[in-house]
């Protein structure tokens, strides 16, 4: 799937200016890429929204700038600290036959169908570091952790990626991405007994029901 986005060559620069930008909802923007002059953009607030909810980091996006097809990364997103509103974006251009590096998230498939239960589950490792081309990022890397138990945990070797010759895995295969283990007792100090918080919750329904 293409994800394409437009945007418009920023002519208006400076602090004063970005502020009546932002309040017409247009978000100031700039494209980098290494050796080249930085470009300033523009883009609908709306229309970033649509795209940024599809590609996150990860995705290659064709940004059209007037005639030109640019294919980019949305690299950093600036958020306001209260309001949490998109203050600027950072685009970076990409070259199709030049390899880059990046972080791409984790996820951990079938957390809700773990055959050892009761179990928690704790994931380690949120992402992981890669190097390809650009037509091979993945969007998202994933582990299937329906198996897993207590004493292996799932390691970066196991991701779905690690046999895929297109794909440098820059992270250490053999650190551990999630692990499981049995739920704690709680210790009730006054009493010096080893109690299920459950069972003490129990005993207090029953108790108020025979009042």
């Amino acid at each position: 799937m293409n994800i394409k986005l437009t945007v418009d060559t920023r002519t208006r620069i400076g602090s004063n200016e970005v502020k009546k930008l932002r309040d017409d909802n247009i978000i100031p923007a700039v494209i980098y890429s290494r050796g080249e002059e930085t470009r300033h953009v523009e883009v609908d607030n709306i229309d970033f929204a649509k795209v940024y909810k599809i590609a996150g980091t990860t995705s290659m996006i064709d940004l059209k700038v007037g005639e030109e097809i640019v294919p980019v990364i949305i690299k950093e997103v600036q958020r306001h600290p209260v309001k949490g509103e998109v203050l600027h974006v950072d685009f970076q251009a990409l070259k199709m036959d030049e390899k880059i590096k990046m972080s791409v998230p984790i996820i951990l498939l079938n957390r809700d169908n773990i055959k050892r239960q009761p179990s928690v589950l704790l994931q380690i490792l949120d992402q992981v570091d890669i190097e390809c081309l650009p037509m091979d990022i993945p969007q998202s890397v994933e582990i299937d952790v329906k198996d897993i138990d207590f004493t292996v945990p799932k390691f970066v070797k196991d991701l779905n990626i690690a046999n895929n010759e297109n794909i440098t895995i820059l992270t250490d295969l053999e650190l551990p991405v999630c692990s499981l283990s049995e739920p704690t007792i709680e210790v009730d100090e006054d009493e010096g007994t080893e109690e299920a918080t459950v069972h003490v919750e129990t005993a207090n329904i029953d108790t108020e029901n025979k009042e």
